[in-house]
């Protein structure tokens, strides 16, 4: 019995339920059912149409769609007449309470117990009344991230559905993005995703913003693509989030046709967006229709024009160009050249950010389907609710918010090239059964579809988890596990490599339109120390800015550098450094009192002022701050 489930019957003994129990029926009078209806009118107003949509894709399949409110008691319910029957036997109708303690464990009750989705099939309903049931639930949550509704899909146990928990859970989705947009009416909003075709879908991530630029909420997707907590992004602004300051975004949609907004966030992830200004007191009532015929977008805050992200794709073209003189790279090259074209799977294993994605596409590119489509996917960044649509694809109507035509899912695109799964060991359990199934069948059935396409793709995988770890949690399926494992490679860490200044050199060939930048030897010296727990990713980020604060100079230096990377340094020794550990302690005083002496005579030299002291000294304000508490 699933952990969920287990948890959730100690619960329901808790509550001094017992199994024999029989149905409970005390549903609310009509006219207190009203005003509960009234209570939640927004829920109500945008739930039904996405329960009547959810109802179409199950009629005559002897199941009901459910929405409750938070408590979890039955608001409306759409369903087939002769299982609405079965459904008032044991109290499944509009004014009856279905939480855990009211019901011991179902699918509703659960779902608000866990704030999670929960399927109870049969016997799992702690009621043995219940039995012949089998229902779907997800949680409805606002923008605050509380619960305020349960969307349910409740039928007989016969009829179960391995997709119809996938339909709710978007279902539920689409409402909560109807609940977002409605919240927020006065403000900037901005619609956004990696691959433009996704804005104005399910999978877009959306977040909101005073007419200032102050962050006031994202959704589900959003939170997910900008990888920080709702506390975390409430200290953050428009800008220091996309990297574009709000008076671009306002004076980019003063033109007749905007194309799609190319940004970045703040991790250095390049997305695609439009804006809608539905300001009160201003003129832009417009948005940006999504398409990936767009023009040109006015500015990339990336550090790259769109043309030179190219140029620099194009160099990274194969194998050859990764080989850079480290002896643990050269020994992996070596290794994936020889399977090349033979139909072997491969399992790239590193830390996060040490290339693994390069890798793949090298790979690719130098293999027999390099003419074909290569396509990657995120198992870490795509939510739960949306993975399964992502890889398998969905038909015509499968749920409500798709995509009109549905969409072939990243598998399908895959056909005839290179399919990267990239992080796993994140992909959730409950997928991985099926994706051994097309791995093995060579099909794919989309959501919403009896119809399996026949698919042929290369498969390479890529994982910083250690997956025999999570075969032994339970968490990574072993015979999947051992289908995956076909030739094995790990890359080293940057710390770990040899070739960093050839490395180095390479970034800021990439990432520069010319090739005149260099990073002084002091600075490189400091790199050397540098532990890199980011590896590549957080290099390339560091001298993607650097190239930009050094503009017209030449010569990187450590002026060009923010503040937490010299802290980081400053705390790394140097290499071969044995000094004990009350001499290291003593010299490190000794240099934070010569910093602190430095930043008082500047501060004297400016008359006090600390904006200036920063400038002059090259570091931020917030290190004046901290380096002189003093001052605070």
């Amino acid at each position: 019995m699933p952990l969920i489930i287990e948890t959730s019957h100690q619960r329901s003994l808790a509550y001094g339920l017992a199994a024999d129990s029989a149905a409970d029926f005390s549903p609310l009078r009509p006219d207190a059912l009203a005003l509960l209806i009234e209570k939640n009118r927004l829920l109500h107003t945008h739930a039904i149409p996405a329960m009547e949509t959810l109802y179409q894709q199950i009629v005559n399949t002897h199941n009901m769609v459910i929405l409750t409110d938070a408590n979890g008691v039955i608001v409306h319910s759409l369903g087939d007449d002769d299982f609405l029957e079965k459904a008032n036997r044991v109290a499944l109708q509009p004014g009856v309470a279905w939480s855990e303690a009211s019901k011991g464990t179902n699918a509703i009750g659960t779902a608000i117990a866990e704030k999670a989705p929960a399927l109870v099939h049969a016997e799992q309903h702690f009621l043995s009344v219940n039995h012949f049931l089998t229902c779907s639930a997800a949680p409805i949550t606002d923008h605050l991230g509380k619960v305020v509704g349960v969307l349910d899909v409740s039928g007989d146990q016969r009829s179960f559905h391995k997709h119809t928990m996938a339909l709710v859970r978007m279902s539920a989705l689409m409402i909560e993005n109807q609940l977002f947009s409605a919240t927020f009416e006065d403000a900037i909003t901005i619609h956004f995703h990696a691959r433009p075709e996704f804005i104005g879908t399910l999978m877009e991530g959306i977040a909101s913003f005073s007419p200032g630029g102050r962050f006031l909420s994202a959704n589900r997707n959003g939170l997910f693509q900008l990888g920080l907590s709702y506390a975390a992004l409430q200290s953050h602004t428009f800008s220091s989030l996309f990297g574009l300051p709000v008076s671009s975004l306002y004076e980019h949609y003063r033109a007749a046709s905007p194309g799609l907004l190319n940004l970045c966030l703040h991790s250095g992830v390049r997305v695609f967006g439009r804006a809608q200004l539905r300001l009160s007191s201003s003129v832009f009532q417009q948005s940006l229709a999504a398409t990936e015929t767009s023009a040109p977008p006015p500015s990339t805050a990336c550090g790259a024009t769109a043309g030179h992200a190219a140029s620099a794709a194009r160099r990274l073209s194969g194998l050859r160009y990764l080989r850079t003189g480290d002896p643990q790279l050269e020994l992996v090259i070596d290794k994936v050249g020889k399977v090349l074209g033979h139909d072997i799977p491969i399992m790239i294993m590193g830390e996060t950010g040490t290339g693994k994605e390069l890798l793949a596409q090298a790979i690719h590119n130098d293999s027999p389907r390099a003419a074909n489509p290569f396509v990657a996917v995120n198992c870490a960044s795509i939510p739960e609710t949306l993975i399964e649509s992502e890889l398998f694809g969905y038909e015509d109507g499968a749920f409500t918010g798709a995509r009109k035509k549905g969409a072939i899912g990243r598998i399908l695109q895959a056909n005839g090239g290179t399919l990267f799964l990239d992080e796993i060991g994140d992909m959730p359990f409950s997928l991985q059964a099926r994706l051994l199934r097309v791995l093995q069948e060579r099909m794919v059935t989309p959501l919403g579809s009896a119809k399996s396409i026949p698919v042929n793709v290369e498969l390479i995988c890529a994982t910083n988890h250690n997956l025999r770890e999570r075969m032994a949690k339970g968490l990574f399926r072993e015979d999947l596990y051992y289908r995956l494992n076909g030739l094995v490679v790990k890359l080293p860490p940057l710390r770990e490599r040899t070739d960093l200044e050839t490395v180095v050199k390479k970034i800021l060939a990439a990432e520069s339109s010319s090739e005149r930048y260099r990073v002084s030897p002091e600075l490189l010296d400091l790199f050397h120390r540098h532990k890199w727990p980011g590896n590549f990713r957080q290099l390339t980020n560091l001298l993607r800015t650097a190239i930009i604060m050094a503009g017209d100079e030449h010569e990187i230096c450590q002026r060009h550098m923010p503040d937490d990377f010299l802290d980081d340094i400053d705390l790394t020794p140097a290499a071969g450094a044995t000094a004990p550990a009350q001499e290291i302690a003593t010299t490190v005083a000794n240099l934070e009192e010569m910093e602190q002496s430095a930043i008082l005579k500047s501060l004297a030299a400016h008359g006090g002022n600390v904006s200036a002291t920063a400038r002059a000294l090259g570091v931020s304000r917030n290190t004046i701050y901290r380096k002189v508490p003093s001052l605070k």
